[in-house]
This record gives structure tokens, C-alpha cells and sequence, in this order.
């Protein structure tokens, strides 16, 4: 059963690079007692997710902070490795944490895993946003096509703060 809104996010684990190399990070580190625009995509660097999704999030990243957001996370279903190349070679003014879901543990447990196997791609998160307040989701924006940025980019999620 995918999560809806007015859930509480499960405890799962995350990997986040620090300069000690890759750090667990738990929902409650990353979601307790802070609003969180949380950004899921199937994949860094893929080309909906690399050259639309994260823009989106970028060009409104200032605007959502006016607003209220402590904190812009992206996730995917990919290594700490990868996600921290991502950051780099994306995130210029360090506006995000990018949360590795490596295993997919956090998308499987709210229910938002996309088989991508077809794809040559595995297991892979769906495309969302969602805006997550001490935990617990306020709002949740899921694309019926995870090839599309229809409903999860930055200019949505800012416009329901």
C-alpha cells in the first residue's frame, strides 16, 4: 500500500556522503521536527530525472526556503557514490541533501518502488514530491509516468506551500 497523505514516514536508513565517507542517516535524522520538500526520482543522471526533474527543484529552491522549507532532500535508488558525483555535479549552491536509497529500502517501504527491470534499470523509486512536516506527509504529488515531470517539480510543490 503506497503512503498518502496525513501518514507518518516509516524508520528506514539512508546513506548520505560526508567527508568521512558514506554516513547512515534515519528518517528521523533527515524528517523529525523539520519541513522537508523531498524530491524521489528513478534515477541520477537519467534524462527526465538529470536534464527536467532536478532543474525544477533548483529554479524554485529559494522560494521554497522563503516559504517555510528547512530542508530539500532528493532521493533515489542509487549508491551514496553516485548520489554525491550527482550533487556535484548539480547542486552548485548546496540547497539539497541527496539521499541514497541504495537498496530501495525507502521506497519499498512506502510503497513507492517501480520495477524498471525492462529498462535494464532493477528496482527504482517512482517520480514524487512530497512535502513532509515533523515526519508525516502533508502533501504528495506522484506521476502516473516516470518518464514525465507533470505534477512533481519544484514549480508544484512550491505552489501548495
Amino acid at each position: 500500500m503506497a503512503i498518502q497523505v496525513g501518514d507518518k514516514l516509516p524508520e528506514t536508513k539512508f546513506r548520505v556522503m560526508t567527508a568521512e565517507g558514506p554516513q547512515v542517516k534515519t528518517t528521523d535524522d533527515i524528517f523529525k521536527g523539520k519541513k522537508v520538500a523531498l524530491f524521489a526520482v528513478p534515477g541520477a543522471y537519467t534524462g527526465t530525472c538529470h536534464k527536467m526533474h532536478l532543474p525544477s527543484i533548483f529554479l524554485n529552491a529559494y522560494a521554497m526556503k522563503d516559504k517555510g522549507v528547512d530542508t530539500i532532500a532528493i532521493v533515489s535508488v542509487n549508491d551514496a557514490f553516485v548520489m554525491n558525483a550527482w550533487k556535484r555535479d548539480t547542486d552548485q549552491r548546496d540547497e539539497a541533501i541527496f539521499l541514497a536509497d541504495g537498496n530501495a529500502d525507502f521506497a519499498k517501504a512506502i510503497g513507492m518502488e517501480l520495477d524498471a527491470s525492462g529498462n535494464g534499470l532493477g528496482i527504482r523509486s517512482k517520480r514524487y514530491s512530497m512535502l513532509v512536516e515533523d515526519g508525516v506527509v502533508k502533501k504528495l504529488n506522484l506521476e502516473a509516468m516516470p518518464g514525465k515531470v507533470e505534477v512533481s517539480g519544484g514549480d508544484t510543490l512550491l505552489g501548495q506551500l
